[in-house]
């Protein structure tokens, strides 16, 4: 009888509930923002995963392997949303064929399917979820990451590292920069609060002033009343904790109209995606604007990374989004757990994650540690130059 493997990153579509929708079948389910700004990094990301299917002839054990993708956000707030994740987690649990669930992208998406998932004993296996708490002990907020772990066990694992590596690297990369003194927004969510947060307490450690620390409301028209506060500080360096989805193409627009033309503006890896440049305007991000990233640009690759790189190139006609490879490579650890494990079994998929160690694979050879965590702490700094990132150096324990 023909196995299938249907490797489903789900968009939207009704699943049986009750028992499998096919007694052969197994699915990998994922959840990303497919409405919104984040549409092309999302599509970019799910693109990785089919890559990584492509790759081993859409079969695994003798199963087909099928791929379908699920959106996490509205139209309403042109992001994620905490209804759409948890339907999707709720979904993915009710198809008894599903293995496994590869997403999310923002780590507060994350905070709704991680324990709904993790008591269902479905693994979730993160392309670009990066804050700490959701798998640190004693760096989160006093019930992380207990709160996400209703079973007791670990079932969430990523490969991206986080945040409290980039916080800190993107702080020593300011001083580093020339910053004389810098001033420190965030949305108020959770990624973009945590990364400010230990970005502000790293600036204090190592005797980077830090003249204001607020947040701001992601959805305003204009951040014209902040730009006038931080010129009066005299800060040469803004920090924003934020996404292309809380607007920090508004705010750089702003510090630029507002007299702050030369002042450095640094973001975290959630916008280092095209929609960035493209929601600031080029003449605004152009020089004097860094983004901060886990890893290197897909074009900095190498071995099986520059290999992916260029593969990726050759099928879809144009550069990868910095977390393709993400998902190329969550799908690569999943699809070789199911092949270890040769059933559908979930609680013996999660064994095979959770057992993953030395995977030589597109970013290099690494680990899950016992939390979930890669071993992986590479972070790059990059630039915009004429309308384009730009790569410019390794920070941290990469250098």
């Amino acid at each position: 009888m023909k196995r299938t493997i249907a490797v489903a990153v789900l968009a939207g579509a009704t699943l049986f509930s009750g028992g499998p929708v096919c007694a052969d079948v197994v699915k990998l389910v994922s959840s990303l923002p497919q409405t919104g700004s984040s549409a092309q990094q999302s599509q970019s990301t799910i693109n990785g995963i089919q890559m990584a299917i492509d790759e081993v002839g859409g079969k695994v054990a003798g199963f087909d392997v099928v791929l379908e993708p699920m959106d996490d956000a509205s139209p309403e707030r042109g992001a994620w949303d905490p209804a759409l994740e948890a339907a999707n987690a709720d979904k993915a649990i009710r198809d008894l064929d599903v293995v496994a669930y590869i997403g999310t992208l923002n780590s507060g998406s994350a905070k709704i399917s991680m324990p709904k998932l993790n008591a269902a004993g479905l693994a979730m296996v993160s392309p670009a979820n990066t804050w700490p708490g959701l798998t640190k002990p004693g760096v989160g907020e006093a019930n992380e990451p207990a709160v996400y772990r209703p079973s007791g066990k670990v079932t969430f694992f990523r490969v991206m590292p986080a945040d409290d590596l980039q916080g800190k690297v993107a702080a020593e990369w300011a001083k580093e920069l020339g910053a004389r003194k810098v001033f420190l927004l965030h949305d108020k969510e959770l990624y973009g609060k945590g990364i400010a947060t230990i970005f502000q307490k790293t600036a204090e450690g190592i005797g980077l002033p830090v003249a204001g620390f607020e947040g701001i409301d992601p959805r305003a028209s204009n951040y014209r009343a902040i730009v006038t506060k931080i010129r009066q500080t005299g800060a040469d360096l803004v920090f924003y904790g934020g996404t292309v989805q809380s607007n920090a193409g508004q705010l750089v627009k702003d510090l630029r109209t507002g007299g702050l033309k030369t002042c450095k503006f640094m973001v975290p890896d959630a916008c280092f995606e095209r929609s960035f440049i493209e929601a600031a305007g080029p003449q605004n991000v152009n020089n004097d604007t860094y983004i901060t990233f886990g890893g290197v640009p897909p074009a900095q690759l190498t071995g099986k990374g520059k290999a992916f790189y260029e593969a990726y190139k050759a099928k879809y006609g144009n550069e990868p989004e910095g977390y393709a490879v993400y998902g190329y490579e969550a799908a690569k650890v999943v699809l070789t757990a199911v092949e270890r494990a040769g059933s559908k079994d979930r609680a013996a998929i999660i064994e095979q994650i959770a057992a993953v160690r030395d995977f030589d694979g597109a970013l290099g050879k690494w680990s899950f540690d016992e939390n979930g965590d890669t071993s992986l702490t590479t972070m790059s700094g990059n630039t915009v130059e004429n309308g384009e990132f730009k790569y410019v150096k390794l920070l941290g324990q990469g250098k």
